[in-house]
């Protein structure tokens, strides 16, 4: 797996806005890759590994105090969509847990996942912000950097922008745009099922607006979250069920 050196993962959180606000100067927006034949979905799990693992805590005192991190990757022939290979990481989490910098927490243990792939998928799925972020520089974007491939980023909620009101069928979809960034589209709403609540694709790299939706739905199989994304969830949170980072 080749990366690209652009900066190191120990860093300040100033110096993160930094670089993030450095890698948006080389993001590319348009499509790279002309077939696609292999994709992949991406998650991280957050774990507390030590004598405090056991207290009681709610999801968001959890994610502050999380030490450990869980990267998941499972690997699709596309389009018929037959998984191939699932691999998984865990990494020390170094960096804290920061709204608009959370690109730093995951990537690096994704990377070591990724590693692990016989092969590097010709496209990723990360369940995340692509350019649909402040500094335009979501945890696809940021991946599909560092890495110099296709990325889409599809999200559960929105992190920034507004978007119109969407048909009920699916397939349909309303712009994302970033009125206080200058009315800038950044992403769409898209409903994935009929009437189920949207999911939010932003271009990650390489990758055009127009076809990271078109990909987007052609990996959907009648559920709200596309399966590579939907899969990968599902897989780290059975691996921090099972505990796995304890034994790593």
């Amino acid at each position: 797996m080749r990366t690209e050196n652009w900066h190191s993962w120990d860093v300040t959180t100033q110096e993160a806005r930094e670089i993030q606000d450095s890698l948006r100067k080389r993001w590319i927006g348009t499509d790279v890759v002309k077939k696609i034949r292999t994709v992949a979905g991406l998650d991280a799990a957050f774990v507390l590994k030590g004598s405090q693992a056991l207290a009681s805590r709610g999801r968001w005192r959890a994610l502050h105090e999380a030490n450990m991190a869980i990267g998941g990757v499972i690997l699709y022939q596309y389009p018929e969509m037959i998984e191939i290979e699932r691999v998984f990481a865990c990494e020390q989490l170094n960096f804290p847990y920061v709204p608009g910098l959370l690109s730093f927490r995951e990537i690096p243990v994704l990377l070591a996942a990724l590693k692990k792939l016989k092969k590097m998928p010709d496209l990723l799925f990360c369940d995340g912000q692509g350019i649909a972020h402040p500094r335009r520089m979501g945890l696809a974007t940021h991946l599909g950097l560092v890495l110099d491939c296709p990325t889409i980023g599809c999200a559960k909620s929105i992190l920034i922008g507004t978007h119109g009101k969407l048909k009920n069928a699916a397939g349909s979809w309303s712009a994302l745009v970033d009125v206080k960034g200058g009315g800038e589209r950044v992403g769409v709403a898209l409903r994935t099922c009929y009437g189920v609540n949207p999911i939010y694709v932003s271009q990650g790299n390489k990758v055009s607006l127009k076809t990271a939706i078109r990909i987007t739905l052609s990996v959907t199989d009648g559920y709200r979250i596309p399966r590579p994304t939907r899969d990968a969830d599902r897989y780290v949170s059975d691996l921090k069920r099972l505990n796995i980072a304890s034994v790593i």
